[in-house]
């Protein structure tokens, strides 16, 4: 598909901000996960991926056109037409994520559910050891779905020779005016990022009192 001059804005301002406050969050909680010195880090961050893994569901219905999963989740045989044109080396174009991209994201949002879920009942002693065991390798699962998605934006890239990581940063990419979504929705993405940024400095604040908790509690074992 031959691409136009103009750059059109495809990626809403709520999608890039829990983008990358994903990526930030959940790579965060994975570096902490072993510590006992950071554990409180490891649930925080923990829990944040479970907040906008939330609010991504959500607006995935009331987000804007290329946020919705309308718009990208396809059918099995989609999916399979397009990876074959990617082994190909001709794979088509979309505005917003194409198939193979679709289920990478359905797939981080139902791992995004299990590793929270899990967190929670190790966190709270409720259950066995085989939910530890299970949240460790949907969170091992979730690392290979992320390399696996950064390999297939490399490629895109390459095959459009469109820098597709930009686009998540300026939301912006090449396309006709008639395919750009309306508006960016700065008012969403900034009570996204201040209800973050304030469940962060909340646990900041309390930090203090549970490092001391844990501290007692494992001297006392």
């Amino acid at each position: 598909m031959a691409l136009s001059d103009s750059k059109i804005l495809v990626w809403d301002a709520p999608v890039r901000t829990f983008h990358w406050l994903l990526v930030c969050s959940f790579f965060g909680a994975y570096l902490s996960a072993e510590s006992e010195t950071w554990r409180l880090l490891h649930v925080s961050l923990g829990y944040t991926v479970g907040g906008l893994t939330a609010f991504r569901l959500v607006w995935g219905v009331l987000g804007t056109r290329y946020a919705r999963f309308g718009s990208f989740v396809r059918s099995p045989s989609a999916v399979g037409r397009y990876l074959k044109t990617m082994v190909a080396g001709r794979p088509e174009r979309y505005i917003g994520h194409n198939p193979a991209g679709g289920v990478a994201i359905v797939l981080l949002l139902l791992l995004g559910v299990a590793i929270v879920a899990t967190g929670y009942a190790v966190y709270n002693d409720i259950g066995g050891d085989w939910l530890g065991e299970l949240h460790e390798g949907a969170s091992n699962a979730m690392l290979v779905l992320v390399g696996v998605h950064v390999a297939g934006v490399v490629f895109a890239s390459y095959a459009h020779r469109e820098n597709l990581p930009r686009a998540m940063v300026t939301g912006r990419k090449q396309g006709k005016p008639s395919e750009g979504i309306a508006r960016a929705w700065w008012s969403v993405a900034l009570v996204l990022l201040l209800a973050v940024a304030a469940y962060w400095y909340l646990q900041w604040r309390d930090a203090p009192q549970a490092v001391a908790q844990a501290h007692t509690s494992s001297t006392a074992q």
